[in-house]
Order: C-alpha cells, then sequence, then structure tokens
C-alpha cells in the first residue's frame, strides 16, 4: 500500500482517500494483549520498532496501539483546504485537515475556537490570492497571519493546533498584528517580519519579532529591515542553519536573517538565482526548491552556492507551498493535489496524495499523527517507554 511517509513502498500512486469527519466516539474494546505472554509495556516497547504500516494490517490491537498515546507518533500531512466547488464563487471558507498515512483517510480537525474568518480572494486582486500564512512549530501547527473582510489583520494572536492532544490555543499577542508578512521558524522560535497591518506603516514594514514558546514568552523586537521591500506579498522565512532565508519570489529580492547575531545581510547569489518556487528545509539543514514553471526539484550545495538538480516532474509544476520532513517533501500543486517526493530513495520517488473532493489544498505540514478515538488504547505510564 501507497501512502505519505512509508519509505518500503514501491507504488508512484497513493491509493483512493476516504474522507472521515472527526468525531470522538467509544467503541467497545476487546481485552488482547500486545504480545501473548509479555507485559504490555515491553511488548509495547518491542513493538515501536515495526513499521507502523506493518502493525495497522495484522491485528486490531495493534491497529488501536499505534494511534494511543502512549506509542511513539508517526508523521502525518496536515493540510489548509480551500471549498473549490462551492456554490459561491467568492467562497472564503477553509478547513483544516489530518491524512493519516496509514489508513489513508482524511479526518476534518475540530474546528479552531473561534472560527477562523479570512478573505482568500477579492474582485480587487483578480491576479492574487490573499494568503493564509502557517508554520510547523515544536510539533504544533502554527496560524500566524490572514486577512479579513476588510482588509486587516485577521489574527491578533497566533492559532496553535496540537496534534496529540487535538486541541487549539492561542499564543501571546503580537505587537503589531499583521498580513502579507514573512513568517517562519529556526532554532526553538517563531518570527514574523514586515508586511501590512490595517494599513500601510513604514515601521510594520521594516520590523522583526521573535517568539520563544519554550520560553513561554511574548513577543520581542528584533533587529528591523533596512526597508519596506518585503511588505508586498506573503513570504515564507525558510529556517536554515540558524538563519531565516526569505525571498519576493516575484521581485526576485533575497535577503537572510542570521538569529544568533540578530543581523540581517544579503542572500548569496546562487542561492537568489535558484530560487525558482516554494522552499523548504528538512531539519533545518538541508534546503530543497520546487521549480514551479519546470517542475523540477533541487537541493542547496552551500559550499558551492547552487542548487542541485534531483529530479523533473510534470506533477510538480505549479508548485504553491512545500514542507519537509522525516525525508519527504510534500508539495501543494494547484491542479495536481498534494505530491509527495521521497528524497532518502535513490532515484527520488513521488506519488499523489488524492484530496477530499471539492477541496484544493493551500498550506501543508509534516507532523506527528493524532490520537484515533475510533482505535483508543489503554494509556501506559510515559515510564514504561523509557
Amino acid at each position: 500500500m501507497a501512502n505519505t511517509f512509508n519509505t518500503s513502498t514501491n507504488s508512484c500512486t497513493a491509493p483512493s482517500t476516504k474522507l472521515k469527519k472527526f468525531t470522538p466516539h467509544n467503541h467497545q474494546q476487546q481485552d488482547e494483549a500486545s504480545l501473548p505472554g509479555l507485559p504490555d509495556h515491553i511488548a509495547q516497547l518491542c513493538l515501536s520498532f515495526v513499521n507502523p504500516s506493518l502493525l495497522y494490517s495484522v491485528c486490531h490491537s495493534w491497529r488501536r496501539l499505534i494511534y494511543s498515546p502512549s506509542f511513539p507518533p508517526f508523521f502525518s500531512l496536515y493540510a489548509l483546504l480551500h471549498h473549490s466547488q462551492s456554490s459561491d464563487s467568492n467562497s472564503n471558507s477553509i478547513e483544516f485537515f489530518n491524512f493519516d498515512p496509514i489508513s489513508s483517510t482524511w479526518d476534518l480537525l475540530p474546528p479552531p475556537p473561534p472560527p477562523l474568518c479570512v478573505l482568500l480572494h477579492h474582485p480587487s486582486f483578480i491576479s492574487r490570492n490573499l494568503s493564509i500564512q502557517s508554520v510547523s512549530f515544536s510539533q504544533n501547527l502554527v496560524v500566524l497571519a490572514a486577512t479579513t473582510h476588510n482588509f486587516a489583520p485577521a489574527l491578533s494572536h497566533p492559532l496553535i493546533f496540537n496534534p496529540l492532544s487535538k486541541t487549539w490555543s492561542f499564543g501571546p499577542p503580537l505587537a503589531t498584528p499583521r498580513r502579507w508578512c514573512a513568517a517562519g521558524a529556526v532554532r526553538g522560535a517563531v518570527y514574523v517580519a514586515s508586511g501590512v497591518g490595517s494599513h500601510f506603516s513604514n515601521d510594520t514594514a521594516r520590523s522583526l519579532e521573535k517568539w520563544d514558546h519554550e520560553q513561554h514568552g511574548e513577543w520581542k523586537k528584533k533587529s528591523g529591515l533596512k526597508d519596506a521591500r518585503y511588505s508586498r506579498d506573503a513570504i515564507d522565512a525558510v529556517g536554515w542553519r540558524g538563519k531565516l532565508c526569505m525571498v519576493n519570489v516575484k521581485a526576485k529580492e533575497g535577503i537572510v536573517y542570521n538569529v544568533e547575531k540578530d543581523e540581517w545581510a544579503e542572500m548569496p547569489e546562487g542561492m537568489l538565482y535558484g530560487w525558482r518556487g516554494p522552499v523548504a528545509a528538512m531539519d533545518e539543514d538541508v534546503m530543497y526548491v520546487v521549480d514551479e514553471a519546470k517542475g523540477a526539484l533541487r537541493k542547496y550545495d552551500h559550499e558551492k552556492d547552487l542548487w542541485e538538480e534531483i529530479m523533473e516532474s510534470e506533477k510538480l509544476r505549479g508548485a504553491q507551498h512545500v514542507a519537509a520532513a522525516a525525508g519527504k517533501l510534500c508539495v501543494v500543486c494547484g491542479e495536481n493535489g498534494i505530491v509527495v517526493v521521497d528524497v532518502l530513495a535513490s532515484p527520488g520517488r513521488l506519488w499523489v496524495v488524492d484530496l477530499p473532493i471539492g477541496f484544493e489544498a493551500l498550506r501543508v505540514h509534516i507532523l506527528p499523527r493524532m490520537s484515533r478515538p475510533d482505535f483508543d488504547f489503554p494509556a501506559i505510564p510515559s515510564t514504561s517507554m523509557e
């Protein structure tokens, strides 16, 4: 069976996916041992070394086990989806979904409190979409910026989804709520830079804010940009080797922020030249770019300051957003849906994850799977997994 993160598969196409709404309910469970003759905590420790897709296919008790809070979570895909077949041609409704690569199902996440009301399209901006900006950070999905119907920032606080607890929460208030900004995460902190508030302000367009989630701190102002060039569009600030790399692809302008030195510098010429589409960094160490025009996937060589081509595919043309984790790239490719590339395979392999009918993808993130209430398993004390 092909799925998003199983490296042992050979198929290039994901199976047909099923859409299932996330609704908690209880099932009567059989009292089955994980491995007959072994205490549960020893059995779970042994089974944690087995590929979850294999455990899923063996028996119901192991299927419940891999979704239990006590079992090491496998990675899955989280996506912001837009109703593409709404009866309202100007519909701006979005939904948050999770794709489980083991069961090949889409789950609708609980709605954020309150529901997120954003503007994605407007007749005054025929040639562009009004982006929602989000990052993966500390195993959470963090929504940072969007635009409301009155062209104001949609979020005064970061909106945070924790996959393991399946709950939403708010981060500390932004000093300056904004939209059309640069947003990213690196070295244990979230950053927003430039952008526009309710109205354009040169101070906001040149500002940089940092939020250290682990320290439960507030947003802190850092060294600002020298001008307002990066306030014209939503930009993914890519965390890479202690730096934030930002490029306005349309204007072909690039800049790099050193988080330790709190300094801005011009982007290396080769890095900027090859930045021809969405970029993501695997473990903040290796950067990949998807050339939106040619459908080429390339890896950045910082010693040579150039991008080395890995593969080229028609399926990757029109790439809009990319996420990287666990040796996989998940690429939003417009009409092609979400394309997954296994960059650890040689040669690289790719396959398509079918979206729920009537939806198109806006953003993707790779995070730990949610626990599944229909496969609940009695919790084992955390000490049993040590």
